[in-house]
């Protein structure tokens, strides 16, 4: 309940101008965005296993368009299958920096 993503007036004259999206919000996003950019197939499953470097470089203003990108850093086997470690980048229409960078694990299973 933090003013800055629910209360219009004040956050109108607060740090970001407008209320704001949840942090979380915008990381939860990069789960919906990960498979409209990469596919892995001939897996029987694949599960979230994790995240590592989470950051929120800027808000995401309400009304702010946001899209994601995705950067495969690495692939490495394990047990029954491989971990990926996918950087996603949810960036927010005109501006320079991005609202979420996350390094996402995942486990992919033969």
């Amino acid at each position: 309940h933090q003013w800055i993503h629910v209360e219009p007036a004040r956050a109108a004259a607060g740090p970001f101008g407008t209320t704001v999206a949840h942090s979380y919000l915008t990381l939860a996003l990069s789960n919906f965005f990960l498979p409209q950019i990469v596919e892995f197939a001939g897996f029987s499953a694949g599960v979230n296993y994790g995240a590592d470097h989470v950051r929120f470089p800027a808000p995401a203003r309400v009304g702010d368009r946001v899209r994601a990108g995705a950067e495969l850093l690495r692939a490495d086997p394990v047990p029954g299958g491989i971990q990926t470690t996918v950087r996603i980048t949810v960036e927010v229409d005109g501006t320079d920096r991005p609202a979420c960078v996350v390094d996402a694990l995942s486990r992919f299973i033969s």
